[in-house]
């Protein structure tokens, strides 16, 4: 006679894929083996754990992102570190030298640019 499965919730699942935690630390929560959670992942989504965490994690990424642009608002080191990150910005170098032609300057960049309102971005759990 075969054990009775582990009960997993699914949301709870979800949302630890989107927290980023680990397969050891989601095994931990759900007191299960990675041999059993990769079968419930199986029998529930049809595909195995790496796929699901994949798909599931990027629900924890926009949230993310969401808080960085909320914080942008307020913290101008976020707003340079985002305006790096996704728009190509450089400061000129320490000798005061001037970014080539073509690059974006940051400074003309910031203070070009419409306001961003992180709020009428859709909510993602």
């Amino acid at each position: 006679m075969a054990r009775p499965l582990k009960k997993i919730d699914q949301k709870a699942f979800e949302k630890l894929c989107g927290l980023q935690c680990t397969l050891e630390e989601i095994c931990g929560y759900f007191d299960v083996t990675d041999k059993t959670l990769r079968s419930w992942c199986r029998r529930t989504y049809g595909r195995g754990f790496s796929e699901v965490f994949s798909q599931k994690r990027g629900n924890g990424k926009i949230s993310l992102r969401r808080c960085q642009f909320r914080l942008a608002e307020k913290n101008a080191n976020m707003a340079i570190w985002l305006g790096k990150q996704y728009l190509d910005q450089r400061e000129p170098d320490v000798r005061g030298d001037k970014p080539p032609a073509g690059e974006n300057n940051l400074l003309d960049a910031i203070m070009a640019t419409e306001e961003v309102n992180a709020d009428d971005l859709p909510e993602v759990e």
